[in-house]
């Protein structure tokens, strides 16, 4: 499981510079600086747990069951938090009103402080 969960850390890594290079430069001229600072937020959240993947692989005294629950907290987490900040900083670019599915942001902020909130009891719990 380490390895897995170390495997998609990168990955979230590397779509994190890649959108936000995206973001810095292919989009500045179709969206407004406000939807630019969006999208940034998602990038941002999604390389800060990116790293927070890398570091969970990581850490020893950590049960796999735990690590596991953790790890796809993280995973639709960020798919529902920084993927609908994404598209909703780039709703003017579609016909989709991306307004519509915006409730799924806070699901997915919940579930990112979920992640943090079980490794923290699994910590602080821990004899």
């Amino acid at each position: 499981m380490n390895k897995t969960i170390l495997a998609t850390g990168l990955v979230f890594g590397v779509l994190a510079v890649i959108l936000g290079a995206f973001g810095a430069h292919g989009l500045k001229k179709v969206i407004g600086p406000e939807e630019i600072n969006t999208f940034e937020t998602g990038v941002k959240y999604q390389m800060y747990h990116a790293l927070f993947l890398m570091l969970l692989s990581a850490l020893p005294n950590v049960a796999t069951t735990v690590k596991t629950t953790v790890f796809y907290l993280v995973v639709f987490g960020l798919i529902f938090f920084s993927g609908s900040i994404y598209l909703l900083a780039t709703n003017v670019l579609t016909s989709f009103d991306f307004k519509k599915i915006g409730f799924i942001t806070p699901i997915g902020g919940t579930l990112l402080i979920a992640a943090w909130g079980v490794l923290l009891y699994n910590v602080l719990s821990r004899k």
